[in-house]
């Protein structure tokens, strides 16, 4: 069946528009109450949030739902979204909600569902919620109706969890940091816990009103960090997204460190360690030609996959492999926890800076990335990538860069736009590959 709710990442959608309502989010928690109650025990919802304004409404309509049907609910209040799958699997229950819409603007919001593993969703039991969201479900009987409660200490527990992705010895004394934490869900557990690792925190993006997420602070918009890390002579910067399941970084001379990047620095290190499992790094796609380069330098493997840390995620549990993520910054690092946990990436880059006892300009850029180019051409209706000139033309281009560089086009799964990424040795032949690509698409559209 085709899906009228779920995309990539949960529920997505404008705040009061579409799918994104109350009475949508009281009927997803009916319909997933419904789906996890299982067994003969009382069955519990775990609840988290962002620090959008439209989370009070979503989040009472999820607690309405879920109790109409039985299930009793802990709220936890804002907290990253890994917090949230961690609590599940502490709390024992039986399915995790995060009502976040990640790194898009505080208008927009979003629901995602853990399964009591603390792993998202997959798609089979996506579709089966999304069969009962149609449905007219039965409700409890008044005796059996769930009762909610909200927990004070969840905030804690994740610190001290994520404290422990570190060994005991490694202290962050003498760091100064910059940590923009997006005004979201990360802007007390963030700067707590690199605080009580010794390092000095310069917090920004951590006055969240309801309206301010991600605007102008946070990984998709680093004008604000790096300008602090150079205000303060700050030794790095760590960006946080709204959700922050992901994270850039900014060395002291304000230069960015994608995801890339920070997959070679941990995978390398982790391997030196003999700590890498599957001898290889997971990526999508889009990462670039340069990490798969450096890695196999390092005798190291890289295994890619479709758009979307889902995607890396369920490779990494198929081959058994413990790093992966991707160039947005999402680090899904499977020894310490389900999800893409920013933070805690953030302390193994930390752990890393700290024992090369040299300048994160020095540690953190680990290769040369090969020119790349994303292009997003838009087109109003049909199907472009099956015109036989956009075809030839995508032809002309691999055969252009076999051995020497690559291309990846594909559909947005999410609007109408096809993306176009080039990469090569030579910065200009990937130029003009990208301009005819984009030039046919747009004709054919």
């Amino acid at each position: 069946m085709g899906r009228k709710f779920f995309g990539t990442d949960g529920i997505r959608g404008r705040t009061n528009a579409g799918v994104m309502t109350a009475a949508t989010a009281m009927k997803v928690g009916q319909a997933a109450g419904t789906y996890f109650q299982r067994g003969d025990h009382r069955h519990r919802v775990v609840i988290g949030k962002d620090t959008r304004l439209s989370g009070y409404m979503l989040e009472h309509a999820m607690v309405a739902g879920f109790t109409s049907v039985g299930m009793d609910v802990v709220l936890l209040g804002p907290l990253p979204t890994p917090a949230v799958a961690l609590m599940t699997r502490e709390m024992r229950a039986d399915v995790g909600v995060m009502i976040s819409a990640s790194h898009n603007p505080y208008e927009d919001n979003g629901i995602k569902l853990f399964g009591p593993d603390g792993y998202k969703l997959s798609d089979d039991d996506e579709l089966a919620i999304e069969a009962l969201l149609e449905e007219d479900l039965p409700l409890a009987a008044a005796e059996h109706v769930g009762r909610a409660r909200r927990i004070e200490d969840a905030r804690g527990r994740y610190i001290h969890a994520i404290k422990g992705s570190l060994p005991h010895a490694v202290r962050l004394d003498g760091l100064r940091i910059v940590l923009d934490c997006a005004n979201g869900a990360a802007y007390t557990v963030a700067p707590a816990a690199l605080w009580e690792l010794g390092a000095e925190v310069i917090a920004i993006g951590v006055e969240p009103d309801g309206r301010n997420i991600n605007h102008g602070v946070g990984s998709t918009h680093l004008d604000a960090i790096k300008a602090k890390v150079r205000e303060v002579r700050a030794d790095i910067g760590i960006a946080l997204d709204g959700d922050a399941d992901r994270l850039i970084v900014v060395d002291e001379k304000s230069q960015t460190v994608d995801g890339d990047q920070i997959m070679a620095l941990i995978g390398s290190r982790m391997a030196a360690q003999g700590a890498l499992r599957g001898g290889a790094v997971v990526a999508t796609v889009m990462s670039n030609l340069g990490l798969e380069r450096y890695l196999h330098g390092h005798g190291i493997g890289l295994i890619r996959t479709a758009v979307g840390d889902r995607n890396v995620l369920e490779a990494m549990r198929e081959g058994g492999y413990n790093v992966g993520g991707e160039q947005s910054g999402h680090m899904i690092l499977t020894d310490h926890g389900t999800t893409g946990d920013g933070t805690v990436a953030a302390l193994q880059v930390l752990a890393a800076l700290v024992a090369s006892g040299k300048p994160a300009s020095e540690t953190l850029h680990v290769f040369d990335a090969v020119p790349q180019i994303l292009r997003n051409v838009r087109f109003a209706g049909g199907r472009p990538l099956d015109d036989a000139t956009v075809k030839a033309e995508i032809a002309r281009a691999e055969a252009e860069l076999a051995g020497k560089g690559r291309l990846v086009i594909r559909p947005s799964g999410t609007e109408p736009v096809i993306r176009v990424m080039a990469e090569g040795d030579d910065a200009r032949q990937v130029a003009a590959i990208v301009d005819r690509i984009c030039a046919a698409v747009r004709k054919a559209a």
